[in-house]
């Protein structure tokens, strides 16, 4: 059994648009980038827009321990307007440590966004990790999602600029 304790992580941050016009700017897969808040996503992975549970996604990743690499990010929770939610897989990476899975291996983290209309033109974004379904050593690597808080928090401020500069 599973010592390590976690639930998921989030942020929310109060979005002076609606939440049609950020559900848009959150299934334009080529949009991501542009509201990354972690500083990891980088342009290039081919546009494509999500419709639903089942699609993928590519992004285009860079981080100091596999340098370039692409993440396939596969939709496992759709609701128009509402909620969007995708599990990461490695696709390909430019160094790749000895002590990797398998391309393509999920480990049943994810990544979601809730959006809450607040008035006619204002949406509640809540931006989700959810780590409870990884193995307990993802979950320690990633101090159970805690690690991801202040770049989840860049993300949503980013959001919020690129809406505002969209109005």
């Amino acid at each position: 059994m599973d010592d390590l304790e976690t639930e998921p992580v989030s942020v929310s941050r109060r979005i002076e648009a609606p939440a049609e016009d950020i559900f848009e700017l959150l299934t334009a897969s080529h949009m991501h980038p542009d509201f990354d808040g972690s500083g990891m996503l980088r342009q290039g992975a081919p546009a494509s827009k999500v419709s639903g549970v089942g699609d993928a996604f590519v992004m285009n990743m860079h981080n100091e321990r596999l340098g370039d690499y692409e993440m396939d990010n596969h939709v496992v929770e759709f609701e128009l307007n509402r909620r969007i939610g995708w599990e990461p897989a490695l696709r390909a990476a430019e160094r790749r440590p000895e002590t990797s899975v398998p391309f393509g291996t999920r480990f049943g983290h994810r990544w979601i966004f809730e959006l809450a209309p607040d008035g006619p033109d204002a949406t509640v974004v809540t931006e989700i990790y959810d780590c409870t379904g990884a193995p307990e050593q993802l979950r320690a690597a990633m101090d159970n999602g805690k690690v991801w808080v202040e770049g989840m928090n860049k993300t949503l401020q980013k959001l919020e600029e690129l809406c505002a500069r969209q109005r």
